[in-house]
């Protein structure tokens, strides 16, 4: 993955809010519900729904949003490659986290069983 700190940096000043729709389209093109993506967020970052609605409102950025997330302590299971590259191998803490969020989101698109995006709930 292009590690370089220009790449993260975008990462990090990117919104929530502004890739969020993008997530519910997605899941909802492949005949998932919004409640189900709430799901799978609340499960990696512990924001329920009200605490999800003011990271989108406060448009934060992915780093604030993560610093401000308790991450599931299974996380570290999400594995896999997303946009062409394996998460478990993403050295930047915050771009991996970005990553995590991607690939579960993608999962669920996928039509993947909740219990098995969710590592064990």
């Amino acid at each position: 993955m292009n590690n370089s700190s220009p790449h993260d940096e975008r990462i990090a000043k990117m919104t929530f809010a502004s890739v969020y729709p993008h997530y519910i389209t997605k899941v909802e093109k492949k005949g998932r519900t919004k409640e189900e993506l709430h799901q799978v967020i609340e499960w990696l970052t512990g924001f329920d729904e009200q605490k999800l609605q003011d990271q989108i409102d406060k448009k934060t950025t992915f780093a604030t949003f993560f610093q401000q997330a308790t991450l599931n302590p299974n996380a570290h299971l999400i594995t896999g490659v997303i946009c062409g590259y394996r998460v478990e191998e993403i050295g930047n803490p915050l771009t991996q986290q970005v990553r995590y969020l991607d690939k579960i989101v993608d999962e669920l698109a996928k039509g993947r069983k909740m219990e098995k995006i969710l590592r064990g709930l």
